[in-house]
């Protein structure tokens, strides 16, 4: 059968899809990104907030349309949106016909050969089917969280930290890295924690010893950190590997210690502000990226003052912020003094318009230095890529004016001359 996959949500998530495609592929099923000549369309759900559940609802109804407009036989709905709410979606959407958990999708061709009364065969765990460029790859080295924030739904989803083996992990490296896989981002729930629950300490830093020396791999960038269980021995790990890039994604959520107490954070400001002095004063080319909440319950106007100012005196390269939203079954939808939501929006507008010109000015510094930029895309204007300073499918890319045409998966030796707040422009040497 042709099937067409819509994978929405975060990079994790698009693992989740390479996995199930995988098991696709082994029992004879073949892919289109045509959703009108899909014989099966799966949408693969984010749950996380409101938006993402809102934006995964008019996905699945947009592919509906296919079951009168297409050759849509079946309408699969997997995920985060799923697990969640797997009694409340089906009287809610009758157009589907196999709603899936996020870790059931083994069970998924046999599903669609019931469905459609046909012949099945035994499939065995499969390589996942990577839908990712062919020379950049992510490698989730955990599922589940065991942090409760008081914000988040994710554990409601996936359960608590559940830990790949670090050989599994570094077997599954090579093997990427024989595909021809360069780039490769190192992501879970949360990375810093890998391990705790297969060793009973954190044991990333081996894992990312491990991956540096694997042949064929050319960066290997660590995604999702928690404050808490950043080190400055593991900043030095980053620093001194060959292949592990200066890239440190901490996602804070505030700064204001009052407010992570009532976030359910752990951690603290001042242990914050002591890795960020130890890279300012030993790594000061690390790029920097962070997320912060606004509009938590109870923020008031002077942890919103005290987070702005916390920014400007510890910049980051790359901030990503949302406002709160509040989602049930979580503790912070039951808090009081919930924020208004025109409070909210009008704190996240400020908070990324500071943000702007400090990344600007976080790009200048950067202005006549020399990198290696991955091509990602080229055409007749001129070709866009990613240096060690730009993660996948999350930061700006760099562009180059056409020379000769570059092709992507290649390493391009580049000056950077053109700044702006998220993407920037150089010149191949």
């Amino acid at each position: 059968m042709k099937i067409g996959v819509i994978s929405l949500g975060c990079a994790k998530n698009q693992v989740d899809s390479q996995t199930m495609m995988g098991y696709l592929k082994a029992a004879g099923h073949v892919f289109t990104n045509d959703p009108s000549e899909a014989e099966i369309l799966i949408v693969n759900t984010c749950g996380f907030i409101t938006p993402a559940k809102e934006e995964s609802i008019d996905a699945i109804l947009e592919m509906a349309q296919y079951k009168e407009t297409g050759r849509c036989r079946l309408l699969v709905v997997t995920g985060c949106l799923s697990e969640r709410y797997r009694s409340e979606l089906p009287p809610e959407l009758p157009e589907v016909d196999i709603f899936l958990g996020v870790r059931e999708y083994a069970k998924l061709p046999q599903l669609i050969a019931e469905k459609l009364s046909l012949a099945c065969p035994t499939v065995k765990k499969p390589e996942r089917l990577l839908v990712t460029p062919p020379y950049r790859a992510y490698l989730r080295i955990g599922d589940g969280c065991n942090n409760r924030c008081a914000y988040c739904a994710i554990p409601l989803i996936r359960g608590d930290l559940q830990s790949v083996p670090l050989e599994a992990l570094v077997d599954e490296a090579k093997a990427l890295a024989d595909l021809g896989v360069t780039e490769l981002s190192v992501i879970a729930q949360d990375t810093s924690g890998y391990g705790k629950d297969l060793y009973g300490s954190p044991r990333l830093i081996p894992l990312l010893k491990a991956l540096d020396r694997i042949d064929g791999l050319k960066w290997v960038r660590l995604l999702y950190t928690y404050p808490d269980t950043v080190t400055q021995e593991l900043l030095d790990t980053l620093a001194a590997g060959e292949k592990l890039v200066p890239y440190l994604d901490m996602p804070l959520q505030h700064c204001s210690d009052a407010l992570l107490k009532r976030m359910h954070r752990r951690g603290s400001k001042a242990h914050v502000m002591r890795l960020l002095d130890h890279i300012r004063a030993q790594y000061p080319d690390f790029t920097l990226r962070t997320t912060m909440m606004v509009g938590f319950p109870g923020e008031t106007d002077a942890q919103f003052e005290e987070l702005l100012r916390f920014l400007r005196e510890y910049p980051f390269d790359r901030v990503g912020a949302f406002a709160y939203s509040p989602e049930e079954g979580t503790t912070a939808a039951e808090m009081p003094d919930q924020i208004e939501e025109p409070v909210k929006e009008a704190r996240l507008s400020a908070l990324m318009e500071q943000q702007q010109a400090i990344s600007l000015a976080r790009n200048e510094r950067w202005l006549n230095r020399e990198l290696l930029m991955l091509v990602e895309e080229t055409g007749m204007d001129g070709t866009y890529g990613r240096t060690v300073r730009e993660a996948p499918d999350a930061d700006g890319l760099v562009f180059v004016p056409p020379s000769f045409r570059h092709e992507p998966g290649q390493y391009l030796k580049i000056r950077l001359t053109g700044a702006e707040p998220y993407d920037m422009s150089g010149e191949c040497i």
